[in-house]
């Protein structure tokens, strides 16, 4: 049965002038205010504050185990703190539903999974359809989003492949490309290299980079490699709960 429904065009540009306050706000695209995250009587997170603006591009490094993914599941309200307020787009969202988050998933949030997450028995360009399908979009419509996509970072040839096909290195772009399918303002990425080689894991950042800067979108990604060079403008530790700035080589140019 064909989903029907009425959805905004992405690309269409914003009544909002410059000097408008709303568009000010919006700015902030995360606040992470005191949050804390517990399971039973173990602390993961302890009293985190972190604030990104639109077209930040952030990473937060930190060894295995150390709650990186639970922040993350935290921002994109797939979790919620134990304490401690969490604002997406100037708005507070602890007290949303399970139908509001879910929402708000869908249309603004975009999730990169470390193990790509993709659907075997169906091929790239339909794997890169699904998030168009939630929300509604019609077959005609998401099939020529979901091929806009691929043509766009140079990838048409993978449209008629299925997974099991595919290197590592092309089915983490596949899951990156199907993270943009809604055109989220918020792209966040749970250690996407860490099944990657070097030169794989170059490109990844180099598309990553190019997102960023092409769409304007806040990019957050953790990463284990506390030394990594990477194209971005904020580097984070979490160690022991708690999040530090680290003082990274800049590798970001404007």
């Amino acid at each position: 049965m064909e989903l029907q429904a009425s959805v905004q065009n992405p690309h269409k540009p914003s009544q909002r002038t410059l000097s408008s306050p709303v568009l000010l706000e919006e700015r902030k695209m995360i606040e992470l205010d005191n949050v804390w995250k517990s399971y039973n009587t173990t602390d993961v997170l302890k009293g985190l504050n972190l604030t990104a603006n639109k077209r930040d591009f952030i990473s937060i490094r930190g060894k295995s185990g150390v709650g990186k993914s639970t922040l993350l599941r935290i921002i994109g309200l797939l979790e919620s703190p134990s304490k401690g307020d969490v604002k997406l787009f100037g708005k507070q969202v602890n007290g949303l539903n399970d139908e509001q988050k879910s929402d708000l998933r869908l249309h603004s949030i975009g999730f990169i999974f470390q193990f790509f997450n993709l659907i075997p028995s169906l091929t790239v360009l339909e794997n890169i359809e699904l998030p168009l399908a939630l929300a509604g979009v019609r077959k005609i419509e998401r099939k020529k989003r979901a091929m806009e996509l691929l043509n766009h970072f140079d990838l048409p040839s993978l449209a008629n492949r299925f997974p099991t096909t595919l290197s590592g290195g092309e089915k983490q772009r596949t899951a990156i490309i199907r993270a943009l399918t809604n055109n989220p303002k918020i792209i966040l990425a749970d250690e996407p290299t860490s099944s990657l080689d070097d030169e794989n894991s170059h490109l990844l950042m180099e598309l990553f980079n190019q997102i960023n800067r092409e769409r304007n979108a806040t990019v957050i990604l953790t990463t284990t490699d506390l030394y990594e060079k990477l194209p971005t403008n904020q580097n984070y530790i979490l160690k022991e709960g708690h999040l530090q700035r680290a003082n990274m080589p800049q590798q970001r140019t404007q």
